[in-house]
């Protein structure tokens, strides 16, 4: 779980956090998530393996205003060996859930071209494995 506070800066004229920022707590959480299973970005891209994002999905339920925590629970929906699938539920502290979405990622090497984790980085595809969760 990855806990955010919502900052001033993050909200519109009418004191609504603007969407876009959702997507950038998707990616705060995903980090975080990485780094909790060992297998941070710095980790991984130090190996020669870049994880570019290929596809955002928001599905927005419930708005936040300034001072909210959102929390973010984050997990592994599906991993083949070259497509990451990950999935996030957003929720203030009452339970409200404010976002669902997902981001998908595909796996490079350091001169741009596709690899299978699975065959390439086994324990990467493993520690993602052992994350996958059903919605």
């Amino acid at each position: 779980m990855y806990t955010h506070k919502v900052h001033y800066y993050e909200t519109d004229k009418m004191g609504i956090t603007h969407h876009s920022n959702y997507i950038r707590w998707m990616e705060e959480a995903r980090i975080d998530f990485l780094n909790s299973i060992g297998w941070g970005y710095e980790k991984i891209e130090d190996m020669g393996v870049i994880s570019p994002v290929t596809a955002v999905e928001c599905k927005y339920k419930s708005t936040t205003t300034f001072a909210d925590m959102v929390i973010v629970d984050v997990w592994v929906e599906d991993v083949k060996g070259v497509k990451l699938k990950i999935r996030y539920d957003m929720k203030k502290q009452d339970g409200t859930t404010v976002c669902e979405g997902t981001s998908e990622h595909c796996f490079l090497n350091s001169e741009g071209k596709i690899i299978s984790l699975k065959r390439e980085y086994p324990d990467i595809y493993s520690a993602l494995v052992q994350h996958i969760r059903k919605a």
